[in-house]
């Protein structure tokens, strides 16, 4: 796919930039999508990564299986990553509206570090034609979860300081990993998340690679879109203090609280109210126990890039 034009020494690239988990560019979570990753070593990945400085941007490249449409290497500023939400569905999209073709009507299969991850594509009604029209909603089906378990109590105490909450706000608390690994933390309600002021300093001192979700119901009716819960992220591991809208995170939470009972069967979580954004992200729990995490996407920069 790459070409140099009028005689550049430097190929050119397709590239995108897409925004994530909204209908409307510029209110979601933006990923940077390298359509053709072909012949790029780590280094220049990782450069581009930390130059583009968005919390992951992707490299598309042939699949080494032929179980997979197309294989993905997920960068964030600070190194890459086996998988990522967001980054998945921005990608997917771009690859799609790129003129992908997959091997199954309907579903996309992307091979990356935590393995084969399936994309299903729907039509809903609340996705605009003109918010994408190459893709409709794109959901993938969240990787198992390698870690589920209590989080320390000493790691708990610093983490609800650092939070600025008190012991009673807190309802749950698990260590959740699908290949990020997030501490993530149930509040008694959407409006306490939303208000939260977290000393990132204390967070770091914590420990520099700390991932922390968290969640809280709207409890008195349903909140900004129909959403049930309102989710924030802080993604120190990333490199960035608060992630705007955050698929893996999701992914964990909707695994926890659908399997516990505390979250109906499929649901839509609010995300990025703090920073501006309004992310939208849907999630459902299948006839077979599998969790899809989707929402819409919009390509908000299409071009080429140089390397």
């Amino acid at each position: 796919m790459s070409s140099a034009r009028h005689g550049d020494v430097t190929p050119s690239r397709p590239f995108a930039q897409v925004d994530v988990f909204s209908t409307e560019a510029f209110r979601g979570n933006p990923v940077a999508v390298v359509l053709d990753g072909e012949d790029l070593d780590d280094e220049q990945m990782a450069r581009f990564a930390r130059w583009t400085n968005l919390s992951e941007t992707t490299f598309a490249l042939p699949p080494t299986t032929d179980a997979a449409d197309y294989r993905l290497r997920i960068f964030t500023p600070g190194g890459e990553l086996p998988f990522a939400g967001h980054p998945t569905l921005g990608s997917c999209h771009a690859w799609l509206e790129a003129g992908g073709k997959p091997r199954t009507s309907g579903t996309v299969v992307q091979e990356c570090g935590a393995g084969l991850v399936t994309i299903r594509r729907s039509e809903p009604d609340d996705v605009p034609d003109d918010a994408s029209s190459a893709s409709g909603r794109l959901a993938f089906r969240a990787p198992d979860l390698v870690t589920d378990a209590p989080v320390d109590p000493d790691e708990l105490a610093a983490l609800t300081a650092a939070l600025g909450l008190t012991d009673d706000a807190v309802v749950d608390h698990r260590f959740l990993d699908n290949g990020p690994g997030w501490r993530v933390v149930l509040l008694d309600s959407a409006e306490r998340v939303a208000a939260l002021g977290p000393d990132f300093t204390a967070l770091r001192a914590q420990h520099p690679d700390l991932s922390v979700g968290v969640v809280g119901p709207y409890a008195d009716g349903p909140g900004p879109d129909g959403a049930a819960f309102e989710v924030r992220g802080f993604a120190l591991s990333m490199g960035i203090p608060e992630d705007p809208v955050t698929g893996s995170l999701n992914a964990v939470i909707g695994q926890w609280l659908i399997g516990s009972g505390r979250a109906p069967q499929a649901y839509v979580a609010s995300q990025g109210g703090a920073l501006g954004r309004a992310g939208r992200v849907h999630v459902e729990r299948d006839d077979e126990g599998s969790v899809w995490i989707g929402g819409a996407s919009v390509t908000a920069v299409a071009g080429t890039v140089r390397f």
